[in-house]
C-alpha cells in the first residue's frame, strides 16, 4: 500500500498564483495516486504566514470545493522559515512523508514522482538541486552561488543550490522536531538530522505569477541568519583582526621611535586622524557583530513560541 504524501507550501501574498498552483497539484497528486506512488488520502497544505492579501480566503475556497485542499493560518506574518516549520510540524502528525515546496511554481512538480522514488528506495531525505542558474541574473546568480560557498566556508553544511524544494520521511521529521532553536534555518538544519539522503535536479522556472518575496535586503538578512545561526567564526574573525591591528600598531610605535631618535619627526595630522577613524570603525564593527550573536542568544533564552495557528482546515480534522 503507498504512503500518505502531505505537501507542504508556505504562503505569503500569492493570490495570484494559488489557483493556478491549486490546478497544476491536483493533475499532478492524481496521476500519483493512480501510478500507485501516494495514497489517495494525500493532501496539499497551504500554511498562510499572515498574507494581506486575499490569500487565505482563496485556501478556504480550495479547502470547500475540494478535500485535496487543507489550510494553516498562522496569527501573524511569523517568516519563511517559521511558516514552514508550522507546515511540516502539522503534516508530521498526520503524514508518512512530506514535501515541502513554494507556492510561485519555479519548483518543477513534474519531479515529484522522482521524489517519491527515491523515497521507496529508502531516502529519508531528499533535496531539489537546481541543475543550473542560467536563467538568473548575473548579481543574482553570483551572490547566491557566493553564499552557498560562504557557507561551507564557515563551517555549515549547506547542500549546493537547494533551497526548500526537499522530501523528508516521518523520522525525518521527528528528528527535525528535536531542534528547538528560535532561529530556524533549514537548509543547515536538515542536513545535521542524518539518515540516508537522496538528490533530484530540476530545471527551477520563473515565477508563474505576482512579486518575489525575497528583495535583495531579505536576502542579506536571510544570508546573515544562516551565518550566524551555525558558525562562529565571525567572532573569531575579529579575534584575527584585533591581533592584526595589534601587531601593525607595535610596528607603528616602534617606527615611531625610531623616527624621533632620528629627529625626524613630522607633526602626522593626517596619520592621527586615519588611525582614530579606523580603530573606531572596526571597534563598532566588531560589536555589532557581537552584539547580534547576543541579540540571537536574547531570543533563544526567551524560547517565544516560533508561531501560533489561528485556523486549521483539513478533510480529516475539525475545521
Amino acid at each position: 500500500m503507498p504512503d500518505r504524501l502531505y505537501i507542504v507550501i508556505p504562503c505569503y501574498d500569492e493570490e495570484a498564483v494559488l489557483g493556478e498552483t491549486a490546478s497544476r497539484l491536483s493533475v499532478k497528486m492524481a496521476g500519483m495516486v493512480e501510478a500507485g506512488l501516494i495514497d489517495e488520502s494525500s493532501r496539499v497544505l497551504f500554511v498562510d504566514d499572515g498574507s494581506r492579501d486575499g490569500t487565505w480566503g482563496i485556501i478556504e475556497g480550495l479547502h470547500s470545493s475540494d478535500p485535496l485542499f487543507s489550510g494553516l493560518k498562522l496569527a501573524g506574518n511569523k517568516g519563511h522559515q517559521n511558516a514552514l516549520f508550522a507546515g511540516l510540524m502539522t503534516a508530521r502528525e498526520r503524514a508518512d512523508v512530506v514535501i515541502s515546496m513554494d507556492a510561485d511554481l519555479q519548483d518543477d512538480v513534474e519531479c515529484l514522482d522522482e521524489f517519491m522514488r527515491l523515497y521507496y528506495d529508502g531516502c529519508d531525505v531528499v533535496y531539489g538541486v537546481r541543475s543550473d542558474r542560467g536563467k538568473d541574473r548575473a548579481f543574482k546568480r553570483l551572490s547566491a552561488q557566493g553564499f552557498y560557498r560562504l557557507m561551507r566556508v564557515l563551517g555549515a553544511d549547506c547542500v549546493y543550490n537547494h533551497a526548500d524544494y526537499r522530501l523528508m520521511s516521518s523520522r525525518a521529521l521527528e528528528g527535525l522536531a528535536s531542534f528547538r532553536e528560535v532561529n530556524m534555518f533549514l537548509r543547515g538544519i536538515v542536513p545535521l538530522i542524518g539518515f540516508k539522503t537522496g538528490v533530484v535536479e530540476y530545471t527551477r522556472g520563473k515565477r508563474f505569477a505576482g512579486e518575489t518575496k525575497y528583495p535583495f535586503r531579505k536576502m542579506l538578512s536571510f544570508a546573515w541568519d544562516g551565518i550566524s545561526s551555525f558558525s562562529v567564526r565571525p567572532i573569531r574573525f575579529i579575534t584575527m583582526l584585533g591581533f592584526f591591528v595589534f601587531f601593525v600598531s607595535l610596528c607603528l610605535m616602534v617606527y615611531s621611535l625610531v623616527r624621533n631618535i632620528l629627529g625626524q619627526t613630522v607633526p602626522g595630522w593626517s596619520t592621527l586622524m586615519i588611525s582614530i577613524w579606523l580603530l573606531g570603525g572596526l571597534q563598532l564593527l566588531a560589536l555589532g557583530v557581537i552584539g547580534e550573536y547576543i541579540g540571537k542568544m536574547y531570543s533563544e533564552v526567551k524560547a517565544r513560541p516560533k508561531y501560533i495557528v489561528e485556523t486549521f482546515l483539513d478533510s480529516g480534522s475539525s475545521d
